[in-house]
C-alpha cells in the first residue's frame, strides 16, 4: 500500500492510498469547515449545507444524484462534525471517475432551489426534534455547551430550530463563499484507485477555482460548568467532562489509553465497579475526544433517579484512583485495544480514505501507520498516571444531566469529592 499526495496551485490537496487487493474504492471531499467555523448567527448552517448538497446541482437534480451512484451499485453519503464536513462515495473500481464527478458536483455546484430549501428545512427541524426525544444524544450536546460556553465549539452542530427556520439561499451561498475555498478542501481516496488519474480529474474539476483565504476557528476555551434538565424519564442520563489534549498534544495517546482503561470496555474500571459489582447501570463508558486545539474526556452513564447520587460518587472515586493505581496490565490492555481498533478499522477503503483526510488536515502530511503504532506503544503507566493527575488538578469539570435529577449531586459536590 502506498500513500501519494499532490497539491494544486490553488491549495486543493489530493491524497490517495492504493489497496491492491480491493476491487472497490472510496472517494470523497473533506472540507475543513464544520460547526465551530460558524458565527453565532450561522449556527447550524454547515449541517444545513450538507443536506442541501444532495438536493440538486446545475447538472443533476436530487434524483439524478442518487441514481448516478446507485445505478452502478454504489453508496453516497455525507456528515458534518464540529471541525469538518465530508461528502463521499463508495463504488467499484471502474466507477471511481463517476463517483468523483458526482461528489465534486454536489460540493461545487449546488443550486439551493427555494422549494428544496423549504423541504429540507422541514427534514432538519424533524431531526432536531428527534434529538430532543433521544436523551442519550441531547445530553452530550448539553455537556459540550457546559464545557465550552458562549463559543462555537460549545454549540450544537444541528443548530437551534429558531435559526434553522430562518436560513435562506443567501445564508447557504455565503457560507460556501467563506469556507469552501480550494485550500479548505481535501480530496481523499483509497482502495482500487489510480493517483495520477484522480489528480488529472481534480485539475479539471477544481483547477480554475481561485485560491482564497482560509477561515480560522475561534480558539477553544474549556471553562466547565453544569446543566441540569429535569424530565420524567426512566433514567437520569449523566455525563461528566474534563479537558483533554488536542490532536497535536504530546499527551494525546496517554489520554486515549487512560480513557480506555477507565471506561473503554467490559474490563474497564468503571464497567467493573459500577455495573458488574454494584449493578447501578446498564451502560457506562469513558472516551477521549480531540479537536484542533482542545479535547474532552467524557464519561456517560444512565441510572435511576434513586441511584444517581451513588453512581456519580463512585465515578469520581474511580477517576481519582486511576491517577494513583493504574497498573501496567491495564495500560497494556488499553494499548492493545487501541492498536486493534486502529488496524481493524483500516481494513475498509472508507476508513482509509477518512484517515487520510483527517491526518492531512491535522499534520499537513500522512504519518506512517508504524509511526502511529510506535507512539501508542511508547505510552507508559507513568505517562497515563501523570496525565490523569494533571487532568484532575488543572482542568475544571463540566457536567450535564437529563431526567429525574432531583437527587443528583451538583457539580460543586463532585468537585469537592474529587479534591478530598
Amino acid at each position: 500500500m502506498s500513500v501519494e499526495l499532490h497539491t494544486l496551485p490553488n491549495g486543493l490537496r489530493i491524497v490517495t492510498e492504493r489497496m491492491p487487493d480491493l476491487k472497490s474504492a472510496s472517494i470523497g471531499i473533506w472540507v475543513t469547515a464544520g460547526g465551530r467555523h460558524e458565527r453565532a448567527e450561522q449556527n447550524g448552517i454547515a449541517h444545513f449545507l450538507e443536506h442541501m448538497a444532495f438536493k440538486g446541482t446545475a447538472r443533476r437534480n436530487a434524483l439524478q444524484i442518487a441514481e448516478a451512484i446507485e445505478d452502478v451499485g454504489g453508496y453516497i453519503n455525507a456528515y458534518t462534525s464540529r471541525e469538518m464536513t465530508a461528502y463521499y462515495a463508495r463504488v467499484l473500481e471502474a466507477d471511481v471517475p463517476l463517483a468523483f464527478d458526482v461528489v465534486a458536483d454536489i460540493v461545487l455546484n449546488p443550486i439551493f432551489d427555494a422549494r428544496e430549501i423549504e423541504i429540507e428545512r422541514g427534514v432538519i427541524l424533524q431531526e432536531i426534534g428527534q434529538v430532543f426525544d433521544t436523551p442519550d444524544d441531547i445530553v452530550f450536546d448539553w455537556l459540550q455547551e457546559a464545557a465550552y460556553p458562549e463559543q462555537p465549539l460549545g454549540r450544537s452542530i444541528l443548530g437551534p430550530s429558531e435559526r434553522v427556520s430562518r436560513f435562506g439561499r443567501d445564508d447557504l451561498s455565503g457560507f460556501v463563499g467563506e469556507c469552501y475555498g480550494p485550500g479548505d478542501m481535501i480530496v481523499a481516496a483509497a482502495g482500487a484507485v489510480d493517483h495520477e488519474a484522480i489528480v488529472r480529474q481534480a485539475e479539471a474539476l477544481f483547477g480554475d477555482r481561485p485560491a482564497q483565504p482560509i477561515r480560522t476557528a475561534e480558539p477553544a476555551r474549556f471553562a466547565g460548568g453544569e446543566r441540569r434538565e429535569s424530565r420524567t424519564l426512566e433514567q437520569v442520563h449523566f455525563t461528566l467532562g474534563f479537558e483533554a489534549p488536542s490532536y497535536r498534544d504530546p499527551e494525546f495517546y496517554a489520554a486515549q489509553i487512560h480513557a480506555s482503561a477507565l471506561g473503554g470496555g467490559m474490563s474497564s474500571r468503571l464497567f467493573q465497579e459500577v455495573r458488574e459489582k454494584r449493578g447501578l447501570c446498564y451502560s457506562i463508558f469513558a472516551q477521549a475526544g480531540a479537536y484542533d486545539d482542545s479535547g474532552m474526556l467524557t464519561i456517560y452513564a444512565g441510572t435511576s433517579g434513586d441511584q444517581i447520587d451513588e453512581l456519580a460518587g463512585l465515578t469520581i472515586d474511580e477517576i481519582k484512583r486511576s491517577a494513583e493505581t493504574m497498573t501496567p496490565a491495564e495500560v497494556a490492555r488499553a494499548r492493545a485495544q487501541m492498536k486493534a481498533g486502529l488496524l481493524m478499522g483500516l481494513e475498509s477503503a472508507s476508513s482509509r480514505a477518512e484517515r487520510l483526510a483527517r491526518l492531512l488536515s491535522i499534520w499537513g502530511r500522512i504519518p506512517d501507520l508504524d509511526e502511529t503504532v510506535a507512539q501508542i506503544d511508547a505510552v507508559t503507566t507513568g505517562d497515563v498516571r501523570d496525565f490523569a493527575t494533571r487532568m484532575l488538578s488543572q482542568s475544571p469539570a463540566a457536567m450535564a444531566l437529563y431526567g429525574p435529577v432531583d437527587r443528583a449531586p451538583h457539580l460543586d459536590d463532585l468537585t469537592r469529592r474529587l479534591a478530598a
